[in-house]
Parts: structure tokens; C-alpha cells; sequence
């Protein structure tokens, strides 16, 4: 009826990340996001990914210096694809610009 607690159980609580990274499969996560109060057309996306994320991305056709600069390729393509859907296509590009900043952890 009642079970003597174990001690030596390790916890199997793993992160999404952590559970692709095993299963070597893709995986990305938005993190965070931030919008200008004063500017809403102004803000940034937090992502974070695996190295099998970048692997596929490079299977299909991205390229780039870093992984940073692989996964800002597809970030920018899918934001494309979503204006297209969206039939906001002819304002790409009329709001504003793109501030990199590169992290102490190398992220962008």
C-alpha cells in the first residue's frame, strides 16, 4: 500500500530542450518578448534553440558565419512569410530597423 521513498530516484523533470537534445531532434523557443510602449512597431524576440535546430535549418538551404546569423535568416524568412499571409507584404521594411546586439553569451 505505501512506498518507501527512494532516494538514489534521480528527478526526470527535463526542459523541452533538453528532451529533443536526446532525442536529437530539432527544437526552437521563443523566450521572451519585448514591445516598444512607445513605439509598438519596435521590439525583439528571445529565441533560443538547439544544435539540431541549426543542423536542419542548414539541410535546408540557410546559411550564415554562426548559428545566430543561420537562425536570424529563418527568423526573418518566417516574419516574410507571415506579412505575405497577412497580405502586409508591401510594408516590410517601412518599420524601421534591426538592432543586433550581441549578448556576453554570444547570443544576438
Amino acid at each position: 500500500m505505501f512506498k518507501k521513498n527512494n532516494p538514489s530516484k534521480k528527478n526526470t523533470d527535463k526542459s523541452e530542450k533538453e528532451i529533443a537534445n536526446k532525442k536529437k531532434e530539432p527544437w526552437v523557443s521563443v523566450l521572451t518578448t519585448h514591445v516598444d510602449k512607445t513605439n509598438p512597431r519596435n521590439g525583439f524576440f528571445e529565441l533560443d534553440w538547439n544544435d539540431y535546430f541549426v543542423q536542419s535549418l542548414k539541410l535546408n538551404g540557410y546559411r550564415g558565419k554562426t548559428d545566430e546569423e543561420v537562425v536570424d535568416k529563418w527568423f526573418q524568412d518566417l516574419c516574410l512569410n507571415v506579412a505575405k499571409e497577412t497580405g502586409n507584404e508591401d510594408n516590410v521594411g517601412n518599420s524601421g530597423y534591426v538592432n543586433k546586439v550581441v549578448r556576453d553569451d554570444g547570443k544576438t
